[in-house]
C-alpha cells in the first residue's frame, strides 16, 4: 500500500481510469487552495484526488487493465463525492487543510461500501504519519517562520496571534462545553504565509463551526466570531478610525458607529432621510451591544445575508443598529416616536417577539413595503384577469406572498357569449400567473410566491388537482405555484355519507361562491335539480368519495394542492357582515375578506417567542405576555398607516379593516421547557391554554388601542360589536355542522373573558383581526428557536437555505444527556446512524425518548388536536403541517376528516419521509463511523417524496440504510427554497 497508493498531495500522474481535468475543475469553486503540511499554500486541483482515489484501488484489486475497467466508476463517484464535501462552504474561493481532503476520502469510501480500500487507505495515512513523525524527530529544529497577515490594503503585517487569542476567549465567555485552545489551535492550522485579512477571520469561525455538532455551544462561538467580521466590513465602510475592534471595545463604539451608519445609508438612499430626524445620539445610548451575543451561526448569518442593508454588497448594517432601524421605521408616526422606538427596538433585540420578514427588509427605508400577505379575486372576464395578474406582479416586486381566488373563472366548455365559442377554463390562465410569479422575483430578494384557489365544485377541479403533477401536458401544469382546495361543508358531508357530488361552471351558478353554511347547501341543491331537468348542461356528477380520493392522492404524489376549508373560515369570520372569505394566503393561515376590483385583503405579521416566555418554575409568565403583546400589537397596528402600498386596493382595504396577525413560534422548545412530548395529552393542553392568554390579551391590546386611537371602520356589524369573540363564534359553526363538528370549546376559568365581552362592544376594536400562525421560518432562525408550531425534523441535521449548510443539533437533548453523562462522541455517531433519532439508541431513557420524538414520529393525529384547540382562540387561521412517515389511502383520508371534524380552518404541506437523512461525518477524532443500517449492507434510502423531493410516491419508507445524501428540512412555504419566508 505505501508504494501503491498516493495521498491527495503526493499524486503526480493521472491514470488512464480518471476523468477529465476539465470535468473535475468543473465541480470547484475559483480561488480555492488547500494549505499542505509545510504551510504552503496551493492551488486545488480535484484531479490529484482522483488520482490518489484510483491509486488506493488499483493497490488492493490490482493494477490489470481489466481491474481498471471495473473500478472506473466506482472511483469517479467517490472522487466527485469528496470533491462536493470540501466545497460545499467555499462558493468564494477560501482554503481547506489537506488533512481534512483525507478525512473526506476515507469518508466517501465508506459511503460507497468500499470497506477493504478504506481500510487499507487508514493503514498507509497512519503509516506515512509515523514516518513523516519521525523524520521529523530526527533532523534539528528549525527557526519557526513568523506568519503575515495581507490586510484589506495590500500591506503585510505579521499574525496578531495575541488578538486572535482574545477573539477567541471572548466568543466562548458564558459558554460551557467549548474549549478556547481547541479553536485558536485549529484556526492556525489553517493559516498560510499572506494570509488576506478576511480568510483569517473565516479561519476561526470555521474551526469552531466544525465543533457544533460535539457541542451545541460552539454555534453561538462561531456566530460572536463571524461577529468580529462583521464589525470590521462595516465600520471600513464608514471610514470608521477603529476598524477591528473586539466585542468588548466596540460597546464603547456602538452609538457613534449608528449615527454615522444612519447619515450614511441616507446619504445612499438605502434609508428614509426623515430617520436622520430622530434624535440619533438618544437612540445610540440606547443600544445593547451584548445582545449581539445572542444569536448563533445561522441566525447571525442568516441576517448577514439576507437582511441587512448593503451598498454594492458590503454590508454596514450591525445587529442592533438593524433592529434599531426596523424600530424607527415603526415609530415614524408615533408622538413620541424616540421613547417609542426605543420599546419597539427593546422588544425585537430581546427576540420576545419578531416582525414578519417584509417588516424587517424593508422598515425605515424608502419604499417600506411591511406586509406579509396578499388576497385577491380574480373576476371572469379578461380585463379583470390580467389586472389581476398584474397586481400579483406589482405586489410580489416588493416582496409579499399572495393567495388568489380563481373560483369565479369559468370552466372548460362554458359558452363565451362575445366570441361565440367555448372557454378553455381556468388552468391556461393559472399557467399565466405560474409563470408571472417566476418572473417577478420580489426585487431579486428572492422567488415569487403565490397560490391559487379553486372551490370544490368548480367544473375543473379536476385538472386543478392536476397542476402540479410531471407527467402530461406541460402547458396545462404549473410547476412552480402552490393551489390548495377550498373545501365547502357539503363536499365533506358527501364524502361522509358517500353521496354525489356536481360540479359547475360558476356564470351558470353565479351565487354559490358568495354562500357559505345553510344558504349554500340549499342553493347547491337548487342547481343539482336545475342540472337534473336540463336547465344547467356544463355540468358533471361523479361520486364525492372519488373526488375525495383524487384529492387525497395528488396531495400524497405533489404536495398539492392542500386541503383548506371554506365554511369555518366564514362562519367563524369576524368581518362576515361586509363580505365573504374566498381564499387562504400562501401559507394558509390568513383567512381575510376580499371583493375583485374593490378590495384585496392585506395582513401584517409578527410572531411571538413562546419559550421566552416560559419563566424557571416551567409555567407560563403571564404578566411578561402581556408586556410583550401590548408593545408587539402597537407595532403591528403602526405597520397599516407606514405601509407602501403598491396597488390601492390593498390600502383601501387595509385602512378600512385594519387587521393583523400576531403568531406564536418556538411552541416545540416551549414543550422542551416543560418537559412535555410533543404529542402528550399535557401538550394538547398547553396548547389550548397558552393560545388562549395570547387571544385574552391580544383582543384587549386591539381593544386599547381602540380606546386611544379609534374603532376600525368597519366595526359596526361585526362578530366584535356582538360581543362574538373567537371562542364564541364556534356556536356559528356548530349549527351549521350538526354531528360533524367535534372541537372542544373549553375554557380555563384564568380570564374575565365576560368583561372583555364587554369592553369589545363599548369600546370596540382597532383591528378587524388580530390573531393567525404564520411559518416563521427565517425568523425562527433568527431567534434560534423552533419554527412555527412544529414539532422537531430531527435531533441533529444539516440545514439547508439560502446561506448554506448549517449543521443544527438539539441543545435541549444534549444538556439532558450531559445531565445524566451519556453525551460523548458515541452518542453523536448513534444519532447521526439513526439519522437524528433518539428512539433506537438503548443508553436513552424512555422518559427522554418520548420528549425527544422527532417530527415522524409523532402521531399525526395528536398534530390536529393541538392545532384545534388552537384554532378555537384564533379569528384567523394556523400554518398547519402534518407528517406521516408511512403514508398509506386509508391514513389519509381519517386524517383529514378528522381535521375537518375538529374544526381546523385550513391545513399546510402533508410531509412525508423524505432521503433527507443525517451527514455522516466524522467526530474531532478522525474515526469513521459506521453507515450501514440494521440488517442493511447500505446503498441508499428507498422513501417517498413528496413537495417535488423526488422518491416513488406509491411505495412507503423503508427502514433508513446507509445515507449519502445531504440531509435538508423539509420545505417550508416555497417554490424552490428550503426556507422561504414570503409569509412570515
Amino acid at each position: 500500500m505505501q508504494t501503491e497508493t498516493a495521498t491527495a498531495e503526493a499524486a503526480v500522474q493521472q491514470p488512464a481510469v480518471a476523468p477529465s481535468r476539465a470535468e473535475l475543475q468543473s465541480t470547484a469553486p475559483g480561488g480555492m487552495r488547500v494549505i499542505r503540511r509545510n504551510g504552503k499554500v496551493t492551488g486545488f486541483e480535484p484531479e490529484k484526488i482522483n488520482i490518489a482515489v484510483t491509486k488506493a484501488f488499483l493497490a488492493v484489486e490490482g493494477g490489470s487493465a481489466a481491474a481498471s475497467s471495473r473500478i472506473r466508476e466506482r472511483v469517479a463517484h467517490v472522487t466527485e463525492s469528496v470533491v462536493a464535501a470540501v466545497t460545499r462552504n467555499q462558493h468564494g474561493g477560501g482554503t481547506i487543510h489537506i488533512e481534512d481532503i483525507q478525512d473526506q476520502v476515507e469518508l466517501a469510501l465508506m459511503r460507497a461500501g468500499e470497506h477493504k480500500v478504506a481500510r487499507s487507505y487508514v493503514l498507509y495515512r497512519e503509516a506515512r504519519a509515523r514516518e513523516r513523525a519521525e523524520a521529523e524527530a530526527a533532523q534539528p529544529q528549525a527557526p519557526k517562520t513568523e506568519l503575515r497577515m495581507t490586510r484589506d490594503d495590500g500591506t503585510l503585517v505579521p499574525v496578531d496571534t495575541d488578538r486572535m487569542r482574545t477573539l477567541v476567549t471572548e466568543a466562548c465567555t458564558g459558554l460551557e462545553g467549548v474549549k478556547p485552545e481547541a479553536v485558536l489551535e485549529a484556526a492556525m492550522r489553517d493559516i498560510y504565509d499572506e494570509i488576506p485579512e478576511s480568510q483569517l477571520a473565516q479561519a476561526l469561525v470555521m474551526a469552531a463551526r466544525t465543533r457544533i455538532e460535539e457541542e451545541p455551544n460552539y454555534s453561538y462561538v462561531s456566530a460572536r466570531l463571524l461577529m468580529d467580521s462583521l464589525r470590521h466590513e462595516a465600520l471600513t465602510f464608514l471610514n470608521a478610525p477603529e476598524s477591528r475592534p473586539t466585542h468588548e471595545q466596540m460597546t464603547g463604539l456602538y452609538g457613534e458607529y449608528f449615527r454615522h451608519y444612519i447619515h450614511r445609508a441616507a446619504e445612499l438612499e438605502l434609508v428614509d432621510p426623515k430617520l436622520c430626524l430622530f434624535d440619533l445620539d438618544q437612540l445610540g445610548k440606547a443600544l445593547l451591544p451584548d445582545r449581539d451575543l445572542k444569536f448563533d451561526y445561522l441566525g447571525l448569518q442568516t441576517l448577514y445575508d439576507r437582511y441587512f442593508i448593503h451598498s454594492n454588497k458590503v454590508r454596514f448594517e450591525l445587529p442592533q443598529a438593524f433592529f434599531m432601524r426596523v424600530a424607527m421605521g415603526l415609530a415614524m408616526n408615533e408622538i413620541d416616536r424616540e421613547a417609542r422606538a426605543i420599546e419597539f427596538y427593546q422588544l425585537l433585540s430581546s427576540f420576545d417577539f419578531m416582525s414578519s420578514t417584509p417588516t424587517l427588509f424593508n422598515s425605515g427605508t424608502l419604499r417600506p413595503q411591511l406586509s406579509s400577505c396578499y388576497l385577491t379575486n380574480v373576476p371572469d372576464d379578461l380585463d379583470g384577469i390580467f389586472a389581476a395578474i398584474k397586481d400579483n406582479a406589482l405586489l410580489s416586486k416588493f416582496a409579499g406572498g399572495l393567495g388568489n381566488d380563481w373560483t369565479p373563472v369559468r370552466g372548460m366548455g362554458a359558452y363565451i357569449k362575445g366570441t361565440n365559442g367555448r372557454s378553455n377554463g381556468v388552468v391556461p390562465f393559472l399557467k399565466v400567473a405560474n409563470d408571472t410569479a417566476v418572473a417577478v422575483n420580489q426585487g431579486g430578494k428572492r422567488k415569487g410566491a403565490v397560490c391559487a384557489y379553486l372551490e370544490s365544485w368548480h367544473r375543473d377541479i379536476e385538472e386543478f388537482i392536476d397542476l402540479r403533477k410531471n407527467t402530461g401536458d406541460d402547458r396545462r401544469r404549473t410547476h412552480d405555484m402552490n393551489t390548495a382546495n377550498w373545501v365547502p361543508d357539503l363536499f365533506m358531508k358527501r364524502v361522509m355519507e358517500e353521496g354525489q357530488w356536481t360540479l359547475f361552471s360558476p356564470e351558470d351558478v353565479p351565487d354559490l361562491h358568495d354562500l357559505t353554511g345553510a344558504e349554500f347547501e340549499a342553493r347547491y341543491a337548487i342547481y343539482e335539480r336545475e342540472a337534473d331537468e336540463g336547465r344547467i348542461t356544463n355540468f358533471k356528477r361523479l361520486p364525492a368519495v372519488q373526488l375525495w380520493r383524487k384529492m387525497l392522492s395528488m396531495l400524497f404524489e405533489t404536495g398539492h394542492p392542500w386541503v383548506t376549508f371554506k365554511d369555518p373560515c366564514n362562519l367563524r369570520s369576524p368581518q362576515q357582515h361586509i363580505g365573504v372569505v374566498h381564499s387562504s394566503n400562501l401559507c394558509t393561515e390568513i383567512t381575510l375578506n376580499t371583493k375583485a376590483g374593490q378590495e384585496i385583503a392585506v395582513c401584517n405579521l409578527g410572531s411571538i417567542n413562546l419559550p421566552a416566555h416560559i419563566d424557571d418554575n416551567g409555567e407560563l409568565d403571564r404578566p411578561k405576555l402581556e408586556q410583550t403583546i401590548n408593545t408587539a400589537m402597537r407595532m403591528l397596528d403602526n405597520v397599516i398607516e407606514y405601509n407602501y402600498y403598491s396597488v390601492p386596493t390593498a390600502r383601501n382595504s387595509n385602512l378600512r379593516h385594519r387587521p393583523v396577525g400576531m403568531g406564536v413560534m418556538g411552541f416545540q422548545d416551549a414543550l422542551y421547557k416543560l418537559r412535555l412530548p410533543y404529542d402528550s395529552d399535557e401538550a394538547v393542553t398547553f396548547a389550548d391554554r397558552s393560545m388562549e392568554a395570547i387571544s385574552y390579551y391580544a383582543i384587549k391590546a386591539s381593544s386599547d388601542l381602540a380606546e386611544e386611537r379609534g374603532k376600525y371602520q368597519s366595526f359596526d356589524g361585526s362578530l366584535w360589536s356582538q360581543g362574538i369573540l373567537p371562542i364564541d363564534s364556534i356556536r356559528n359553526l356548530a349549527e351549521s355542522r350538526g354531528q360533524y363538528l367535534q372541537q372542544d370549546t373549553s375554557v380555563s376559568g384564568d380570564f374575565d373573558w365576560d368583561a372583555l365581552r364587554e369592553r369589545v362592544k363599548t369600546i370596540g376594536m382597532r383591528n378587524s383581526n388580530c390573531m393567525a400562525i404564520a411559518p416563521t421560518a427565517t425568523i425562527a432562525n433568527i431567534t434560534g428557536v423552533s419554527q412555527s408550531i412544529e414539532p422537531t425534523y430531527q435531533n441533529l441535521f444539516v440545514k439547508s437555505n439560502l446561506s448554506g449548510d448549517f449543521t443544527v443539533v438539539n441543545n435541549y437533548l444534549v444538556n439532558d444527556l450531559k445531565a445524566r453523562d451519556l453525551w460523548d462522541e458515541v452518542m453523536v455517531h448513534d444519532l447521526k446512524y439513526f439519522d437524528g433519532s433518539v428512539q433506537a439508541i438503548d443508553r436513552i431513557p424512555d422518559e427522554l425518548k418520548a420528549i425527544y420524538k422527532c417530527a415522524f414520529e409523532v402521531n399525526p393525529k395528536r398534530l390536529v388536536d393541538a392545532g384545534s384547540r388552537r384554532q378555537k382562540w384564533i379569528d384567523q387561521a394556523q400554518s398547519l403541517n402534518l407528517y406521516m412517515s408511512e403514508p398509506n389511502g386509508r391514513k389519509l383520508d381519517e386524517l383529514y376528516k378528522h381535521a375537518w371534524l375538529s374544526g381546523l380552518k385550513t391545513t399546510y404541506y402533508l410531509r412525508t419521509m423524505g432521503a433527507t437523512h443525517a451527514e455522516k461525518t466524522t467526530i474531532s477524532d478522525g474515526r469513521l463511523n459506521k453507515v450501514a443500517g440494521s440488517g442493511s449492507s447500505g446503498g441508499g434510502v428507498t422513501s417517498t417524496g413528496v413537495n417535488g423531493a423526488g422518491g416513488d410516491a406509491s411505495r412507503p419508507p423503508s427502514t433508513p440504510a446507509a445515507s449519502t445524501y445531504e440531509p435538508q428540512a423539509p420545505k417550508a412555504c416555497a417554490i424552490d427554497d428550503p426556507d422561504c419566508e414570503a409569509c412570515q
